[in-house]
Order: structure tokens, then sequence, then C-alpha cells
């Protein structure tokens, strides 16, 4: 029997909620690995900088892997070093990291105004998103990926962030200001070059650290911003928090966002019970599950959330870098042979 949908329609489709066949299989986190650039000759770090090689190992995710969707970039440093954060270069295994920061006064965040979305390794990014809608934009979903505001505005601030949070409010919020402006703006221009999906990746806006009303003041209505930027142009978000963010949901939910990726330490069952709107993707530990685990552990661990609720079967977080192709692919088979 022929497909009834694209794998465009059927991730639309379930994303609003809607009937379908069965369950898309996507990753809402990164998708590099090294047996996919062996695979597709194109290797971290120049992946990370070059539009035509990050281009060829995202599409491997399709291709190599199976995954019914198409993600960039590969890691959550572009956007700090698009600002001049200095960072310790990444390796082939291994994604980039911030080392340096370039915000202290208020006086800094305005030097950072008036910068060019074109430029850097931003614009490298929204030239693969392009590349890519070229090529699979009828057939796929296009996930583009950036760094949430009050991680980025960590990045920036370095270690006195949550510090200033905490007792110089008003410093936070123009900072805050400063990185949702961008969020929004950066959204826009990959939407424009194709991007149908836009994942929100916030790793830092814990709600463990930050507690009910910080996350209230500091991170909803951030999000909510960028969300409903995305909503304006008629696309998806996925906002993706690390850790236990189970008493959070409730939170996150009221941003309005299409789908919460959640981590291995949330009860997708309980996370359904959280939240009234959004769609909850993950949950398998890409650790000990999709690393360190075997195609039987995976069958395991994926029933088990497939059985408590989950409505996209997917890792918890990025992939590790040494995930073997056959892990990957037990996980995809699992949720495409999940119906609703």
């Amino acid at each position: 029997m022929a497909e009834e949908y694209t794998s465009k329609e059927r991730f639309a489709k379930a994303l609003k909620g809607e009937s379908v066949d069965r369950m898309p299989a996507i990753c809402a986190t990164q998708t590099g690995t090294v047996e996919q650039m062996e695979a597709s000759g194109a290797y971290w770090p120049d992946a990370h900088y070059d539009a035509d090689k990050m281009t060829t190992l995202a599409e491997a995710a399709h291709t190599v892997v199976g995954f019914e969707m198409v993600r960039v970039p590969f890691d959550i440093t572009a956007e700090a070093e698009f600002f001049g954060c200095e960072l310790k270069e990444g390796t082939q295994k291994q994604q980039p990291s911030v080392v340096g920061h370039v915000v202290k006064t208020e006086d800094d965040i305005k030097s950072l105004e008036g910068y060019d979305l074109s430029q850097k390794r931003i614009g490298t990014i929204c030239e693969s998103i392009k590349q890519l809608a070229d090529k699979y934009g009828d057939e796929l979903p296009i996930f583009g990926s950036m760094i949430g505001p009050f991680s980025l505005a960590q990045h920036l601030n370095g270690d006195d962030w949550f510090t200033n949070v905490m007792i110089n409010e008003e410093f936070g919020k123009k900072l805050l200001d400063f990185t949702t402006e961008f969020c929004v703006a950066y959204a826009k221009k990959q939407v424009e070059n194709g991007a149908d999906t836009v994942v929100i990746i916030d790793p830092t806006a814990s709600y463990e650290l930050l507690g009910p009303d910080f996350f209230r003041k500091f991170v909803l209505p951030y999000h909510k911003q960028v969300v409903d930027a995305c909503k304006d142009m008629g696309v998806g978000t996925i906002i993706h928090i690390c850790g236990d963010t189970t008493k959070g949901l409730p939170i996150m939910d009221e941003s309005g966002t299409d789908a919460i990726s959640v981590d291995q330490k949330v009860d997708v069952a309980t996370a359904k019970e959280n939240v009234q709107n959004a769609k909850i993707v993950g949950n398998l530990d890409p650790v000990e599950t999709l690393w360190n685990g075997n195609p039987d552990l995976i069958k395991e661990n994926s029933q088990e959330s497939l059985d408590k609720g989950v409505d996209f079967l997917a890792p918890g977080c990025g992939i590790v870098s040494a995930t073997s192709n056959e892990n990957l692919q037990t996980m995809v088979e699992c949720a495409k042979s999940w119906k609703y």
C-alpha cells in the first residue's frame, strides 16, 4: 500500500494533532555522527563552517539513517561566535564550545547592534537551509535550529549571567531583549530560506536552577516572542531545555510552542499530564541507550516511551557523534512502525 502522506505532510499534521497513518521519524536535536560523516564525506569541523558540507552531512541523517526530516546546524555556538565570543575549536568527534564572552555592560549590548545575518556562520547556516529546502522542501520537513534567548545571553555574559538575573534585573532584561530580538530576526531569516520548523535549544534556561518565578520572568516571555513570530510566519516550533523539566512543562506550554522536547530525566506519561497543548518529543537517553546500548535495548526503551504516549519518538538530547547508524536506524524503525 502506497504511503498516504509525504514525510512533510505527515509531520505537519502530526504536529497539529491531526490524524495520520503512523508516527514520523524525526530528531529535534543535532543529528551529525562520525558514521554519517564517513558515509557522506562531509566531516566536522569543516561541516560547521562550509554550507555545502553542512548540507551534505545534514542530508545524511535522511539518506543514511532514515530520519524523515533534515536539520541544521550541529551545535549551539554559531550565535555566540557571530557576536565575537571566543570558541574552543571542535574536532571531528566533538562540537565547538564557548569559552570567551563579550558583554559586561549595557554599552557592550549596544555595541552588538546593527548585525548582518548574512555574515559569518549564521549566514552559512541560512545558506545550508536554502540548499536543503531547494532539494528536499517538497518532500521533507526542513528544521532550522537556534540557541534560545536565555542561553545566548549566558554565552554573551558568561559566568556573571545567573548572578545578573538574580540581582540586576534591569540589565538582565535588556540583554534578553537584545538576544530575543536577534532570535526573532534569525528565525525569520531561516524561514525565508526554507525552514518550516524552528527548533529553539535553550539548555541553560533550566527550571531546576531558576524555579517558577524566575522562569516565568526571564524565560517564558522571551520564548513566547520567538514562538509568536514563527506562528505569524505559519511555521512550527519545538523547544528543548536540558535536564528534568517536569515541573516547568506547564509554564513552557504557555509559550504556545507546538512541541516540547524532553530529555531522559523526564517521565513521558507525567509530561503528557503536565501539558495541555504542546506535543511531547523524546526521550531516549542519547548516551546509555543510543550510544552505549544495542538494538534490543533501544527497542525496549522506545516501546516504553511509546506506551507512555510520546508524540514523537526521538533522542532526549543531541546525538553523541560516536552513535552507530544501526542504533539510530533501530529508533527510526520503532517510530515508523507506531500508529497513534
